[in-house]
């Protein structure tokens, strides 16, 4: 599909299934086997699975804080499964479909338990690591697109970020740099509606947060978030768009969805948002709207399903227990924090040496 199809300056959000999983735009209509729609579909439902689980794990204690991304399942699935193995993702904390997609390290849940050499494992599936700081990430993705035009590299720059980042110094930076260098950068706006308990019409005065790519020369434009295949061809179009001949233009998509559970699991979304709005949001769930699509299609039927949702439960199941299991030096916590490392810093390192050497490393454990 060329990039040609879409009225990039459209005034409304891209779809191609309406709530109902009905197809509302055929000509956009992505030509996709059977055996990637329903993996795509998989991938979905395990990002609400794996949601869920963690979600589980920190109120017993068993990882930290953890970011929940119920609700926007369709928008990361649907970018990810656009882009070729080699294009980069950069991603804010939210986005553990866009790592799903990229067939889930192991290693990944060892980051929410505290450990960085998580974040590490990334590097494999050409991930950079999570990205806590609103909005930082941003110039760094357009550095490294730039770098890769370049270095005449045939890939994209992917980079996700949400509402709230928009108003962050970094969101200009970045997009200035990209709209000047024409970098192959594709920029992901998840506007879930609220940044912590701040809500999108309070981040700026513009009708469109896409509409800001203007300013910056290059294109914007909005997408149903909570339709994957929205997500899928307007994300794909983008990266045609970005390295395919086409003078190398950045884009900024901003995907409409909602975030249905807390910010965080640290967060009370009940003390700035009502019930009935997330029930009036939970009738345009991604999942079910993907499944509808799917079974009018004659694709999955009830048995694939159950057998599926088997899959997926042993599948989380066998990443929890071997990340449990994995014990992590504790002396890499010394390691990488300064180039020269200070006298005080070896001096906690050496009494934790003494401590590990006296009692084991179970000391580590205990209050």
């Amino acid at each position: 599909m060329s990039y040609d199809v879409f009225d990039w300056g459209r005034d409304d959000p891209v779809q191609v299934l309406d709530p109902d999983g009905r197809v509302v735009s055929s000509e956009l209509l992505p030509e996709l086997e059977d055996e990637t729609l329903t993996a795509m579909y998989r991938d979905m439902r395990f990002c609400r699975r794996f949601d869920e689980r963690m979600i589980s794990l920190q109120r017993q204690g068993r990882i930290g804080t953890y970011s929940s991304l119920a609700g926007q399942e369709g928008s990361q699935i649907g970018s990810t499964y656009a882009l070729r193995d080699e294009d980069t993702l950069f991603y804010q904390y939210r986005e553990h479909g866009a790592l799903v997609a990229r067939e889930l390290p192991w290693e990944y849940l060892i980051y929410w338990m505290g450990n960085e050499d998580g974040n590490a494992a990334l590097a494999d599936v050409n991930v950079f690591p999570l990205n806590i700081t609103i909005g930082d990430h941003l110039p760094h993705a357009v550095g490294w697109a730039w770098a890769s035009k370049l270095n005449g590299d045939d890939r994209a720059t992917v980079v996700h970020f949400g509402d709230g980042a928009t108003s962050e110094g970094d969101f200009h930076e970045g997009m200035n740099f990209a709209g000047v260098f024409d970098t192959p950068t594709i920029f992901i706006c998840n506007n879930n509606q609220w940044a912590i308990s701040v809500p999108r019409h309070r981040q700026t005065a513009s009708k469109t947060l896409s509409q800001k790519a203007t300013a910056y020369g290059f294109e914007g434009i909005q997408v149903d978030g909570m339709d994957p295949l929205a997500m899928y061809v307007v994300t794909k179009a983008a990266r045609e768009k970005a390295v395919e001949g086409n003078g190398s233009r950045p884009t900024l998509i901003e995907a409409i969805q909602y975030r249905f559970g807390a910010h965080t699991t640290a967060d009370d979304p009940s003390a700035y948002r009502d019930e009935e709005e997330v029930e009036r949001w939970r009738e345009r769930d991604p999942l079910d709207r993907f499944e509808a699509f799917l079974s009018h299609q004659g694709i999955i039927d009830t048995e694939w399903l159950a057998k599926m949702e088997d899959e997926i439960e042993e599948t989380i199941t066998a990443l929890v227990d071997r990340a449990e299991e994995y014990r992590a030096d504790p002396d890499s916590i010394f390691t990488d924090v300064y180039a020269e490392r200070p006298d005080r810093l070896e001096e906690q390192r050496k009494y934790l040496y003494r401590l590990r050497e006296q009692y084991g490393d179970d000391v580590l454990l205990t209050d």
